[in-house]
């Protein structure tokens, strides 16, 4: 399965994405964090197993940050190739989003 979620014990949701990040995931993506009262959760997406990602990926990750708690942190992206980071980089994703 491209998503997987995992319940920290820090109060933080993990959302793995692995192979392509893109369209085809997005109702899976979608449910991975729906589930989760708006603005209540801090999430962490975990790059490491994602071999790309496109313009799609990107609005789902601004779709998850309306979702998230901002106050406290809102959502982290960790884990990511170097090509993954430098499109975050060009897109100025860094000025949204933690990225690790």
């Amino acid at each position: 399965m491209p998503v997987s979620v995992e319940e920290t014990d820090n109060d933080s949701v993990v959302i793995h994405v692995s192979g392509r990040f893109d369209y085809s995931i997005h109702s899976q993506f979608l449910s991975a964090y729906e589930s989760f009262p708006k603005g209540e959760e801090c999430f962490i997406v975990d790059l490491k197993d994602a071999e790309y990602m496109d313009s799609s990926a990107m609005g789902m990750l601004l779709q998850l940050r309306e979702h998230s708690d901002k106050a406290a942190g809102g959502v982290t992206i960790r884990n990511s190739s170097e090509a993954i980071k430098d499109v975050l980089r060009i897109a100025n994703f860094h000025r949204l989003f933690t990225i690790v």
